[in-house]
């Protein structure tokens, strides 16, 4: 079951330095990014809340003292005000290590919130390369232990699951490993994760699928994250830092190490999307896909649809410890799917249609699996 160190497309063991003006652009990019760009943007959403509150936002913003810089966001269930014990969902937000805030997936935790009657909780985590590995993974590991140490927020800490999306994936994987984390753990949902930083962009890039007959945003020939992969990896990864480190690459963690319900998501045009194949089926005890294997089929799906009778699209097993690892690859949606500025950004108005199907089955499915299995009271 153990993921080949000298497969084809894999990088050396550590990370290697980057020539010197290389490093200077990114280091230049980053800066414009994060500091003008960014705090530009930032700034006229605040004023944009201020004047217009939105419809959908948290119950609660609040910091800790362990990382006052890093606000995190409650949301309560609708039906359960005030709320009395019930099971939580913490969630973490992507962006490349390098973007993104606890904002990120407002709608989709309150959503997740209101369909389940669960508390959500959004974390944070300090950006690279200000803070760089393993920086974001001990954030979490704070921000998480300081919740289920609130009692201000009522959640049943027998029944706390944590999920996180891209970068946020790795994290859910990576902090979940964590004697802190995991201990008071029941589950985690890390959805179109990074496990396997040790393979090259381009084999990433040619093991997803491609699909030119859908057209529009989706039938792209080249993966959006493929050029941006290199900058995020300079920004988070130290210089000498071993890529096959489980909390960097979760795939190379022992199932032993890992909380024993997992619920891996994946997006079948996706970059990213093979090694959470591989990293499922490795959990699942089955026989990991081979480098010459893209993921998913050249057949496109129904609208709205999820392949269900199809192992290459969902599988789930119990193991004898009395794990279970379950596994969906949704068909047709590109990286960051369940995120409505991606369909907004697209401009396209058919993958924008089906993926907001798929996203409120995705929720559906995460919350039933959850409340019926691992956060059962």
């Amino acid at each position: 079951m153990n993921s080949a160190v000298n497969s084809p497309g894999q990088l050396p063991d550590t990370v290697p330095a980057l020539p010197v003006f290389k490093r200077l652009k990114y280091a230049l990019i980053a800066f414009a990014l994060q500091n003008i760009v960014g705090k530009a943007f930032h700034f006229y959403l605040d004023w944009k809340y201020y004047l217009s509150p939105p419809k959908i936002r948290p119950d609660i913003v609040k910091t800790y003292p362990c990382r006052p810089h890093l606000p995190i966001r409650i949301f309560f269930p609708r039906s359960s005000k005030p709320p009395s014990n019930l099971p939580a969902l913490l969630t973490i937000h992507g962006g490349g290590f390098v973007f993104g805030q606890s904002t990120d997936n407002e709608s989709w935790n309150r959503t997740f919130a209101d369909t389940h009657n669960m508390i959500v909780v959004a974390l944070n985590y300090a950006k690279a390369p200000g803070s760089p590995f393993p920086g974001p993974v001990y954030d979490i590991e704070a921000l998480f232990v300081s919740v289920l140490a609130d009692p201000s927020i009522p959640i049943d800490t027998e029944r706390v699951a944590l999920a996180g999306w891209s970068a946020g994936g790795n994290l859910t994987v990576a902090a979940s490993q964590l004697d802190t984390v995991r201990s008071r753990l029941r589950a985690i949902v890390p959805l179109y994760p990074s496990v396997d930083r040790a393979l090259e962009g381009a084999t990433k890039a040619r093991l997803r699928r491609y699909k030119p007959s859908l057209g529009g945003f989706r039938a792209r020939p080249r993966d959006m994250l493929l050029n941006a992969s290199v900058f995020f990896s300079w920004c988070y990864l130290p210089v000498g830092q071993k890529y096959r480190d489980p909390l960097l690459s979760p795939l190379y963690a022992s199932r032993d190490a890992l909380p024993k319900h997992i619920f891996v998501i994946a997006c079948e045009l996706d970059f990213l999307s093979h090694e959470a194949w591989r990293f499922a089926s490795k959990l699942a005890g089955r026989v990991e896909p081979g480098m010459d294997e893209p993921v998913g089929r050249i057949d496109p799906a129904g609208k709205g649809e999820l392949i269900l009778d199809d192992e290459r699209f969902h599988f789930e097993a119990t193991t004898a410890d009395g794990g279970n690892y379950r596994w969906l690859l949704v068909p047709d949606a590109v990286h960051g799917f369940d995120e409505p500025r991606i369909s907004e950004l697209s401009r396209d108005r058919e993958m924008a249609e089906d993926t907001a199907i798929k996203r409120e089955k995705v929720i559906a499915m995460i919350g039933e699996w959850l409340l019926a299995g691992p956060l059962k009271s």
